[in-house]
């Protein structure tokens, strides 16, 4: 019975929706969620002081007013406080999340009571597509994606909307790479900011966020010690080396393998892996630490980085695990095509027994582990105050009417990169001294060649 009227509040909600707003009617896995993502907003907005101070600007200017802004994000409280922001700055916002597992249904019925939402956690890859769909649907005039298939839907099968595109920002370093690779074929169509490239998004997110948030999801989902064991950590960009930091912190015994051709850049994959090596770790092949470990983590970017010749020679009893964007770094299909049987052991967490009789565990469906619901939580609430803050400033950037920006991959401008990060050192009570004119002169000789 319960359940009878559980369904029939459902449709009304849903009904009201479409009477009282006349608009698209919004797709989350239960409406009654809303009051529970109510509370989660209230907790992010009262830990991002610094979206808190460009909503109330945005509010009194409405840089936004008659634009409609499409995103595809993690949809959760930290994304929802963006979504606010936006919103508060005029804009009609139609959003999706960028992962079939990643979305807080709590937090997406709470915002799809003020904005258009079609997102729920774990979707098929049908439903994915369909829900990006949706929100282009909404003929947008700026764009907001993490890892690009937003944009590629634009590109493709969703073309007639270019025209009245004015840009867009990407999140992710793998968007970045697949927009950057669209530029040099000459089929990218209008500006996107490459928010993901933005040093304080290096320095804060990609770094200080993944570490954390991977630790905290290995961790929760496992309720494993990290003590003692040995962590294989592939690829040490800005997210390889957060984690691998954070991982020596907990007691672990951490090996670095750089993948060079997943970076798309020989020399680089060699400079990394001298850096890590000079760092502390022990560097070597997957191969060779496919013996060795208890834990893998992916941060590369990069395809099938773990692949059958490894499963062969891991101990029984593995965790492997994925912080890369796409569930393409640990090849799944090879996994389970050696396996005897798969069974869920318990919420995101798979076992594989190869036909000799080893278990190797895979977590989250080696996808992003650190935002896989549940146990994935995403990124401190501070950090994404910051990567959000520059997300909100260059949109307001697209937004001004004489913005007039080539098509292709643009840099975050320095004085967006630099605001944000003021704000955040003063949202910590944080005042940097200013240089002294003897300072600033002798600094100037140098750039005069005196």
């Amino acid at each position: 019975m319960a359940r009878c009227w559980q369904s029939i509040l459902n449709i009304i909600m849903l009904m009201g929706n479409i009477i009282f707003r006349g608009a698209a009617m919004p797709k989350v896995k239960d409406p009654l969620l809303a009051k529970k993502g109510e509370r989660e907003l209230e907790w992010a907005r009262s830990n991002m002081p610094v979206l808190a101070q460009i909503r109330r600007r945005f509010g009194r200017q409405k840089p936004f007013k008659g634009l409609t802004i499409a995103v595809a994000l993690h949809l959760e409280k930290k994304t929802g406080v963006l979504l606010e922001t936006l919103a508060a700055g005029g804009a009609k916002v139609w959003a999706a999340s960028c992962n079939p597992l990643t979305t807080d249904d709590s937090v997406a019925a709470a915002l799809a009571r003020r904005m258009e939402v079609f997102a729920w956690s774990g979707q098929s890859q049908q439903e994915y597509y369909s829900c990006l769909n949706s929100v282009l649907d909404s003929k947008p005039d700026i764009v907001i994606d993490d890892g690009g298939d937003l944009i590629s839907l634009l590109h493709t099968s969703r073309r007639e909307l270019l025209p009245k595109i004015r840009g867009g920002c990407e999140e992710t370093t793998t968007g970045v790479r697949r927009l950057r690779a669209m530029e040099r074929a000459g089929r990218l169509a209008f500006p996107v900011f490459a928010v993901n490239d933005a040093y304080s998004k290096f320095l804060l997110d990609n770094q200080i966020g993944t570490a954390q948030s991977t630790l905290d999801a290995v961790c929760r989902a496992t309720n494993s010690l990290i003590a003692g064991k040995t962590v294989v950590v592939a690829g040490y960009g800005w997210c390889g080396r957060g984690i691998a930091c954070r991982m020596k912190g907990m007691g672990a015994n951490v090996i670095v393998v750089e993948v060079a051709a997943a970076l798309g850049a020989h020399e680089s994959g060699m400079h990394r892996a001298l850096c890590a090596l000079y760092e502390g770790y022990r560097v070597m092949s997957m191969r060779q630490a496919a013996r060795e470990g208890d834990i893998f983590i992916t941060a590369t970017g990069g395809k099938n980085v773990i692949d059958a010749q490894h499963f062969k020679l891991m101990k029984s009893g593995a965790l492997l695990c994925n912080a890369g964007h796409f569930n393409v770094e640990i090849n799944e299909p090879a996994l389970r095509k050696m396996s005897k049987s798969v069974r869920q052991v318990k919420e995101n967490i798979a076992c594989y027994t190869l036909k000799d009789g080893r278990r190797l565990y895979l977590l989250s469906e080696g996808r992003l582990v650190n935002l896989a619901r549940p146990s994935g939580q995403g990124h401190p609430i501070e950090i994404m105050d910051g990567s959000f803050a520059i997300q909100a400033l260059c949109c307001e950037r697209l937004a001004k009417p004489k913005c007039r920006l080539a098509a292709g991959v643009l840099q975050v401008p320095r004085e967006i990169d630099e605001e944000v990060a003021l704000l955040l050192l003063k949202s910590r009570g944080i005042r940097l001294e200013k240089p002294t004119q003897q300072q600033m002169e002798y600094a100037a000789s140098f750039e005069e060649g005196t």
